[in-house]
C-alpha cells in the first residue's frame, strides 16, 4: 500500500488531517503543508480520499477508477428509512419459491458494505441454495440439540447445573418438540427456506461476531426492501456455539481455565441473577486468571 499527497494540487484545507482515524496526516498550522507519518498504520478506510476536494490524496487502494461520487439527491428521506426499519420482520412463513440470484447478490452486496471493526473487511459470505445441504444444516442443528437435551437430563449433570441455571432447563422441552417436528418433516429450524446466507470471519478477527451482526442487519434491511422474507437463525448459531465450545474443550491440555470460567460464571449467576451477572463474572475471571497466569502457563493452560 502506498499513500502520498500531490502538493501541487493540494489546497492545504486540512480536511484529511481531521478525518484520519490513525492520525497519519499532519499540519502544524492552518494553511501549511500537509505531511504524512506512520503510513503503515493506515486502516484503509478511505476517508481521506473521500473528503479531499481536489483529489490530491493519492492512495493505492483507492485509485480514481475505484472511487465514485455519491448522489445525495437520491438518498431516501429519514421517514422512508424509518419506515424500512420498522417494517422489517422475522417472517417465519416462507414459501417454496427460490430467491432470484439477482436479489441474493444485492443482499450480499449490502452485507459486504457494512462497517467492520478497525476496517478489517475480513467478512466472507456463503450462500447455500442446495436443498440437500440445507437439509444437512437442519439435521446438524437438531442433532446437537438432541445431544444437549440428553446431557442436561443426565442425573449427575442435572444435580450440578440446574440449581444455578434453571432457565436453561426450560429449553429441554423445546428441544424435544423441535426434534419431533423435524421428524414429521416440518423443518422447524430453517422453515423450509430456499436460501441460507452464512456470514463468517477468520478466527483471528477479535470482533468477528460483532462484524457479522452488523453485516446481517444490512442484509436484513436489503431483503426487506426487496420483499424477501428472512430470519436470523438463532437455533443454528446456538448449535454451532455448543460444538465450538466442546471442540475447544477437547483440544485443551488442561481444563483449569475453562473450569474457572464456568465455575465463577455459575457463582455470579446465582449471586447477581441473570440480568447482572456478566460484568462481575468477567471481572472476577480476568482477575483470577491474571493472578494464576504463571502457574497456568507452566501447566500448558493459557488464560
Amino acid at each position: 500500500m502506498t499513500l502520498n499527497i500531490d502538493q501541487e494540487s493540494c489546497i492545504k484545507c486540512g480536511k484529511c488531517v481531521r478525518v484520519c482515524p490513525s492520525d497519519i496526516f499532519t499540519q502544524e498550522r492552518a494553511g501549511e503543508t500537509i505531511g504524512l507519518v506512520r503510513v503503515e498504520s493506515c486502516i484503509v478506510c478511505g476517508h481521506c480520499v473521500d473528503v479531499c476536494p481536489t483529489g490530491s490524496v493519492l492512495h493505492s487502494q483507492f485509485p480514481p477508477e475505484k472511487t465514485h461520487t455519491i448522489d445525495y439527491s437520491q438518498m431516501p428521506t429519514p421517514e422512508q428509512v424509518m419506515l424500512l426499519i420498522k417494517s422489517r420482520r422475522s417472517n417465519r412463513t416462507l414459501t417454496s419459491r427460490p430467491v432470484p440470484k439477482e436479489m441474493l447478490d444485492k443482499i450480499v452486496e449490502a452485507a459486504h458494505s457494512a462497517p467492520t471493526a478497525t476496517n478489517s473487511q475480513s467478512l466472507s459470505f456463503t450462500v447455500v441454495t442446495d436443498p440437500q445441504k440445507l437439509r444437512q444444516v437442519s439435521d446438524y442443528t437438531i442433532g446437537v440439540f438432541d445431544s444437549l437435551a440428553k446431557l442436561l437430563l443426565n442425573p449427575v449433570v442435572k444435580c450440578v447445573v440446574k440449581p444455578f441455571m434453571k432457565d436453561v432447563y426450560k429449553y429441554v422441552p423445546v428441544f424435544n418438540r423441535l426434534k419431533e417436528e423435524h421428524k414429521a418433516g416440518k423443518d422447524p429450524i430453517l422453515r423450509k427456506a430456499t436460501a441460507l446466507l452464512l456470514i463468517h470471519t477468520p478466527k483471528s478477527n477479535r470482533f468477528g461476531s460483532e462484524d457479522a451482526n452488523l453485516a446481517y442487519q444490512n442484509a436484513s434491511l436489503m431483503a426487506q426492501s426487496l420483499g424477501v422474507s428472512q430470519i436470523y437463525m438463532g437455533f443454528v448459531l446456538t448449535a454451532m456455539f455448543v460444538v465450538i465450545f466442546l471442540e475447544q474443550w477437547l483440544k485443551e491440555k488442561s481444563h483449569v481455565s475453562s473450569l474457572l470460567g464456568l465455575g465463577i460464571s455459575l457463582v455470579m449467576l446465582n449471586l447477581a441473577g441473570p440480568k447482572h451477572f456478566i460484568l462481575p463474572a468477567l471481572g472476577a475471571i480476568l482477575s483470577l486468571l491474571l493472578l494464576l497466569q504463571k502457574n497456568l502457563e507452566k501447566k500448558g493452560a493459557r488464560p
